[in-house]
């Protein structure tokens, strides 16, 4: 999974990167501090893992992860070029959701680029470079597939002028109605405008309260965050704070509709994975190991709250909780398995 960070130019990328991946980065109060994007690992907050662990007594405890990329800020004419426009667009193509920060702080000392703490008309600035490249790049496959003749490249066609029509008008690809079958014809060109978005305000002050909104987010007070992220566990516990980041990894978590399942490997190791939401379980096999798909033959699997409930594997065996399902099981949320090969 890789979330990519975007937003306008001094908004707090950076710093929202630096404090969930503890990672050093360049900060200052002008644009383009970040040209070469920085990529960082989070750990995914999993308390479920935790229980199975307390029970199973495992050497080793592996949580699940998602890979973060803070990429360089975002100007007006980006599709043109304008800036670090087609290294920025290019980063954007190659992540699984993007993750927005917003400015809603004035902080005199750093440059606003946009003139004006505004987050409707700032959001609209990076949508609107998003989908100017998303026509350049149907555009772009229109003119190589009418130099084609065959059915699957009519097909496309078709499709490709029913996205662009809707995009002219204002639409991102995302909120167009395609079928599924329409999505895979197209998914080649990844339109950015099809991504997952998510939004953080950064704030600073008191508690913020932003009214008329026509878009999700989540409030984050950025640098109170970054200076959490210097505190020890034991310090944080001691001054009773608390980080808004748990929820912030969970909902990108969410917006890719993923879901955890977990494997023990005989006591050795408790583990949380991640696989796609109605997957098979011998996709989820794949995911731990190609053996696991290729040579499947069956599976056990347990709930973790079954194992937490009785207490120890064989006791849940023995109550009957334990399952033996077959290639086609799909996979539940929070499901302990044990491949057979």
């Amino acid at each position: 999974m890789l979330i990519g960070i975007v937003g306008k130019a001094n908004v707090g990328k950076s710093t929202l990167f630096k404090a969930l991946t503890r990672k050093p980065v360049d900060i200052a109060p002008y644009p383009f501090t970040t040209i070469n994007p920085n990529v960082g690992i989070v750990q995914v907050p999993d308390e479920r893992l935790k229980k199975i662990a307390e029970i199973i007594k495992p050497e080793k405890i592996t949580p699940t992860i998602i890979d973060f990329v803070d990429i360089a800020g975002l100007v007006k004419g980006a599709h043109k070029g304008e800036g670090l426009g087609n290294q920025f667009l290019a980063q954007i193509r190659n992540c699984d959701a993007v993750l927005e920060v917003v400015r809603v702080f004035a902080g005199e000392n750093i440059e606003n680029v946009l003139g004006e703490i505004n987050p409707e008309k700032e959001k609209e600035v990076i949508r609107t470079e998003l989908l100017m490249k998303d026509l350049e790049t149907i555009e772009n496959a229109l003119l190589k597939l009418e130099k084609k003749q065959d059915k699957d490249s009519f097909k496309k066609t078709e499709i490709l002028k029913k996205t662009k029509e809707a995009a002219l008008a204002g639409k991102s690809v995302s909120e167009i109605d395609l079928s599924d079958d329409e999505k895979k014809e197209i998914k080649e060109y990844q339109f950015l405008t099809e991504k997952p978005f998510l939004y953080v305000l950064n704030f600073s002050g008191g508690n913020p309260e932003f009214s008329g909104l026509k878009f999700n987010y989540l409030a984050i007070n950025l640098k109170e965050e970054e200076e959490l992220s210097e505190l020890s566990g034991k310090e944080l516990e001691e001054l009773g704070a608390s980080s808004e980041f748990d929820k912030l990894i969970l909902n990108c978590y969410n917006t890719l509709d993923l879901i955890t399942f977990y494997t023990i490997a005989g006591g050795k190791e408790a583990r949380a994975w991640t696989v796609a939401r109605n997957s098979k379980v011998v996709k989820a096999g794949g995911v731990v190991h190609s053996d696991f798909e290729e040579k499947f033959i069956r599976a056990e699997v347990l709930n973790w709250k079954a194992l937490s409930e009785t207490g120890s594997w064989q006791k849940a065996k023995e109550s009957g909780l334990l399952k033996t399902v077959g290639r086609d099981y799909i996979v539940q949320d929070g499901d302990i398995i044990e491949f057979k090969i």
